[in-house]
């Protein structure tokens, strides 16, 4: 049975701020002297239904043309798009209870985007059956792929953005091993609902790596340049998820004002990196039991949140487990006053594997070889693997971010049928007649008399 999710009331566009704000959310932020880089201003389409659509000998129905998405303006285009504020609750429980598994016990920089994994497996969800995909939608949060493939398409668009001051762009992919036999339905929901391209290629051919590397750095403004690999003959399917933010402060930072200084590693030893100063002379902020937590606004209405433990509490406290975490982030006293800002400037990319993590949490059986993907493909499938890849850059100007998760299938090949009609020992035997009718019944128990 399903968890029942609190019906906490929010406003949905709090709610879709923090989730983009979960996309670039960091921890133990170990400055470096690297200015974050600008991505490139490449275009982004919103449907690419293209080689596996046209292996199966038809577009999807349904799909929309390859033209970009419009960003979303006025109250129509919010009521065309309705994401509940259940659908809200459950993401940020979710993001909340993989943050603290992924990220709790971690050593040096971690970041971790609960909203890149969140698409890539609600695509995967959408082809599970029985207690596969119950166990994936217990962790999504949600009571049927309907609802999730429904409310995810809704969110997709809303979330979506893409203008001069800054961009979130979420994008999926699927890609599909040649000699598989795929079902259009999962194909049609990936295309519709997940916004995704779909590819089919040769896995055992170089090539096909290179191209899905291609399309992640090409999704992610060159942020992230993966170098995925298809070593598992096994394999048959990977979906891949990437996030891309970009924005500016409200109020930027002075260049003027930055200046070297020592940054303090949780061992006690010191680096030297460039600090952006600046203070703000009221605004607000919060002070928890053991941390202070202050936040810089973004020209897109979003935000970064900024959480400083206290000295003698170290920043794996606050990741002890979700509700602690869920504290740290949204709770403690509101107050109203100076904030005096010393941030260091940093380049942090981390590479996390995540299945022992979501094994953790419950989700079992789409790991094993018997999980049921049925809807996907008839062919016996099941997640090998689970890997997630982030780079988050800050400086004056703003923030940029950037993520992209990988779920990898494995599959074996269904049973080949085969006979060995080989009689070497007795054996029984008939002769029929044209319309089947037995004419002849024998016994051959030994051929030479």
């Amino acid at each position: 049975m399903r968890k029942q999710k609190g019906n906490r009331k929010s406003s949905p566009w709090r709610g879709l701020a923090a989730m983009g704000l979960c996309a670039v959310l960091v921890v133990a932020l170990a400055g470096t002297s690297l200015a974050a880089q600008t991505p490139g201003e490449e275009g982004f389409l919103s449907r690419q239904v293209t080689a596996l659509a046209q292996a199966l000998g038809r577009q999807p129905t349904g799909a929309k043309p390859l033209t970009p998405v419009t960003p979303p303006k006025g109250d129509a285009f919010l009521e065309d798009n309705p994401v509940s504020d259940a659908f809200l609750a459950a993401q940020a429980d979710f993001a909340y209870a993989t943050a603290a598994q992924v990220m709790g016990g971690a050593t040096g920089n971690v970041s971790y985007s609960p909203l890149s994994l969140y698409y890539a497996l609600a695509l995967a969800a959408t082809g599970g059956e029985g207690e596969t995909a119950a166990e994936l939608l217990d962790l999504l949060g949600v009571e049927s792929k309907e609802e999730l493939a429904a409310q995810s398409a809704n969110l997709y668009c809303r979330l979506y953005r893409d203008n001069e001051i800054g961009k979130l762009r979420i994008a999926n992919s699927l890609w599909m091993n040649q000699g598989v036999q795929w079902k259009g339905v999962f194909v049609d929901q990936a295309a519709q609902s997940f916004y995704a391209a779909c590819f089919q290629e040769d896995f055992s051919d170089p090539a096909t790596a290179r191209k899905m590397s291609a399309w992640v750095a090409g999704q992610t403004g060159g942020l992230l340049q993966p170098e995925i690999s298809l070593d598992n003959p096994q394999q048959i399917l990977s979906i891949l998820n990437t996030v891309y933010f970009r924005d500016q402060w409200i109020d930027r930072f002075s260049e003027d004002q930055t200046q070297p200084d020592a940054f303090t590693r949780a061992d006690g030893t010191q680096v030297t990196c460039d600090f952006m100063n600046r203070t703000d002379p009221s605004t607000g902020f919060s002070k928890g039991e053991n941390y202070l937590r202050a936040s810089l606004s973004l020209k897109n209405a979003g935000g970064m949140i900024f959480i400083l433990p206290d000295r003698d509490t170290s920043v794996q406290d606050l990741l002890a487990d979700q509700e602690t975490l869920r504290e740290a982030l949204a709770g403690g006293e509101s107050c109203y006053g100076k904030v005096i800002w010393k941030i260091p400037k940093f380049d942090s990319g981390c590479t996390l594997a995540l299945k022992e993590a979501l094994q953790a949490l419950g989700v079992t059986h789409a790991f094993r070889s018997d999980a049921d993907f049925s809807a996907i493909t008839d062919q016996t499938a099941w997640i090998s693997d689970v890997q997630q890849q982030t780079r988050v850059t800050l400086n004056e100007e703003g923030v940029a971010a950037a993520a992209f998760t990988n779920i990898s299938f494995a599959g074996s090949a269904p049973p080949e049928d085969r006979g060995e009609m080989i009689l070497d020992r007795p054996f029984l035997y008939a002769i029929t007649s044209p319309d089947g009718g037995l004419l002849f019944l024998g016994v051959c128990q030994d051929p030479t008399v």
